[in-house]
């Protein structure tokens, strides 16, 4: 959720976050940093994908919830199967907010706005921190007085500073009405390979730091809210498909959903 050097001279979390997922929009630098990152610690690109399959189950159970309106802030470099893509796939009158700061994502945004015709898809141009400019800018496409999911996925980690990133979830939370949801991951502190990833992450000359927290301080961004079973856990573990080979392996990137009161 910061600014990018427009020469991509520095490596950017939004663009290596799409080549781990194997998207097409990143530089030589992102590539080095991702492939720097990802020796260090094998586990990391497990970490990104994990996280996106995440956003898939969580989107269909929260649809299945009977919600029909998203708040995506930190969206990121277009994929396959963006939060519109899988909800209007279910219930095609969707209506979905997406919010970034990055020019790069800006600048692809027109490929987040492939909505369906009963349903709607629009983009804000704003920080995380920002509050005020995306619920205003939000207000245009979703209706805030009915149930609202608030998608916070891998972004508040880059938000270094605890209190920023608690008031930011705070206060987009607060302005949301009963029955609304909260999902949110983030990079566990908790995880020895974390500690390892966010080190040398940190260390590439990337605009954009993370801060990992702990198991108790991710859990506390849902408080006052109803943790949705399984509570917060690694995002393979969150209503993972049933298998034959048991619970999945757990990874750095953590999750949780709840539903606001």
């Amino acid at each position: 959720m910061g600014r990018m050097t427009a020469d991509g001279a520095r490596p950017v979390s939004a663009r290596v976050w799409n080549y781990w997922l194997g998207g097409k929009d990143h530089y030589e630098i992102d590539r080095r940093a991702g492939d720097e990152v990802a020796q260090a610690v094998p586990g990391i690109v497990a970490a990104a994908r994990a996280d996106r399959q995440f956003l898939g189950r969580c989107v269909r159970h929260l649809v299945g919830q009977g919600v029909r309106q998203f708040l995506d802030v930190g969206t990121g470099l277009p994929t396959a199967d963006n939060t519109h893509e899988i909800a209007q796939r279910v219930a095609p009158a969707s209506r979905i907010v997406y919010v970034d700061n990055d020019p790069l994502v800006l600048s692809h945004a027109r490929a987040l706005l492939t909505s369906t015709r009963e349903g709607a898809t629009s983009y804000v141009d704003a920080d995380v921190r920002d509050t005020g400019t995306i619920l205003r800018e939000a207000a245009r496409t979703l209706d805030l007085d009915r149930p609202v999911a608030l998608m916070l996925l891998a972004v508040v980690h880059l938000l270094t500073d605890a209190g920023e990133a608690r008031d930011a979830v705070a206060r987009l939370v607060a302005a949301l009405p009963s029955g609304s949801y909260l999902a949110l991951s983030h990079a566990c502190l908790d995880v020895e390979a974390t500690r390892l990833a966010v080190r040398v992450w940190n260390d590439s000359g990337t605009p954009h730091p993370v801060r990992p927290r702990t198991h108790a301080e991710i859990t506390d961004f849902f408080a006052g809210l109803d943790l949705v079973e399984p509570g917060v856990v690694s995002c393979t573990r969150w209503r993972p498909e049933p298998s034959r080979w048991g619970e999945p392996e757990e990874v750095m990137t953590f999750c949780g959903v709840a539903r606001k009161p």
